[in-house]
């Protein structure tokens, strides 16, 4: 794979599928994905709008507009009064958000980005373990924190992001946070909701990589990239009808 390789999966035909989707529709299908493959369950309140509309990259207007919409199709319901909101609806129908096609299509690509990822952060996290910074690596318990703390899968999303672009910056290479960021945007297109409890063993790694950066530990480092990474593969919505409970 060459150096460029980034760049030529970004632009490569098969993503044009979702690229056709509006704002409004991708946030439509990924929520609808998120109820029919069980990760959102019947009943589940949604977080609110400000904080999906932060963890998807769009704008609350965009949101509440989806919202409304995906409960007059009956995948989500509103209730009013004290416990209220907007929530998952007891018994969605399926198959009823077009869009979604758009992103089942896309499985190679999603794999092919995610093998992106895992050679980039396993690189990036080895660099980073050879130069600890201690103010680096503050922060980056910090964001740890901020995910053991976060309430709903909306509310994790910006920590986590910022972490990795945190051990990016780690490295001292500006091409590092350049080309990262550049896959991991691509990646978050494919973004679905995630039970809280899948997101809080995944930042068990988070605080493994910061152990093994804190203690110089290079091999180590790409040891929990590598198993954090790898994971992506069967969690994400192209894997998930047949995914284990949880990561390893």
């Amino acid at each position: 794979m060459s150096s460029g390789s980034p760049h030529i999966v970004l632009k490569a035909p098969a993503l044009v599928g979702i690229r056709r989707l509006n704002a409004l529709d991708t946030v439509r299908a990924r929520i609808a994905m998120a109820v029919e493959l069980g990760l959102l369950k019947p009943g589940e309140r949604l977080p609110p709008a400000d904080e999906i509309a932060r963890a998807l990259g769009v704008g609350e207007i965009t949101v509440r507009r989806a919202l409304v919409s995906l409960c007059d199709q009956g995948v989500l319901e509103r209730r009013r009064g004290r416990g209220g909101g907007t929530l998952v609806a007891e018994r969605p129908p399926p198959g009823g958000v077009r869009e979604i096609e758009a992103y089942r299509s896309a499985a190679a690509d999603v794999h092919r980005l995610i093998d992106q990822r895992l050679l980039l952060e396993c690189g990036i996290a080895h660099l980073a373990a050879t130069r600890p910074d201690p103010r680096r690596l503050e922060e980056l318990e910090r964001l740890v924190e901020c995910m053991d703390r976060a309430s709903s899968w909306a509310e994790f999303r910006p920590c986590d992001e910022r972490f990795h672009m945190g051990v990016a910056a780690a490295t001292g290479l500006p091409s590092a946070v350049e080309q990262y960021g550049s896959v991991a945007r691509e990646l978050h297109r494919y973004y679905l909701p995630f039970p809280l409890d899948h997101l809080r063993e995944s930042n068990r790694g988070h605080a493994e990589l910061v152990a093994a950066l804190a203690a110089g530990d290079p091999l180590r480092a790409v040891e929990i990239t590598h198993r954090h990474v790898e994971v992506l593969h069967r969690t994400m919505f192209v894997g998930v009808e047949d995914r284990p409970a949880g990561p390893d």
